[in-house]
């Protein structure tokens, strides 16, 4: 897919979430999942060592940060047990919010300052209540979108993100 395909593919995401949230805030989902989308992409071949040395660390360092991102390979981890695709799977909504939420929880405190001004946590509960969550999660790992660094170089990530958000601001003007 070109980026802008990928772009269309995004913004179709809104379909999904039509009757959940108003129109201006579509950017409130959609943003914050395209983003978490790349990073599970990017993270995923070290997932397994950024979980050993989690295990390795954990109660002996006051602040393993370090050896997590060594084992990452980042300036960023996810410490979760779960990925958005170990998530896919997850038939009650109640505990695929649970999960999701320990998912978001993984993520290293930078990652997690990303999250606080998305304010996505704020928009867990509507998606989960409107059994939205599933259905955004299963659209971001279609197959035919590969948001990960083999797929997507990080420049026409950027262009993609920076596409989006224009779309967003032209439609709330």
């Amino acid at each position: 897919m070109n980026h802008s395909q990928i772009v269309s593919f995004l913004w179709s995401v809104a379909d999904i979430i039509r009757d959940t949230f108003k129109r201006g805030k579509y950017q409130d989902v959609i943003l914050p999942l395209t983003v978490l989308r790349r990073l599970d992409c990017v993270l995923a071949p070290t997932k397994a060592a950024v979980l050993e040395a989690n295990a390795k660390w954990h109660g002996k360092l006051s602040n393993p940060d370090q050896q997590l991102r060594k084992a990452s390979g980042f300036a960023f981890y996810n410490t979760s047990r779960f990925t958005l695709r170990d998530l896919k799977s997850r038939g009650n909504h109640q505990q695929l919010l649970a999960d999701f939420e320990d998912y978001l929880n993984g993520f290293s405190p930078n990652v997690q300052d990303i999250l606080d001004n998305f304010k996505f946590r704020n928009q867990l509960t509507t998606l989960s209540k409107a059994d939205a969550l599933a259905t955004l999660i299963n659209k971001f790992l279609d197959p035919d979108i590969d948001l990960s660094p083999a797929g997507i170089d990080n420049h026409a990530m950027g262009t993609v993100f920076e596409e989006l958000v224009r779309k967003f601001n032209e439609d709330n003007n």
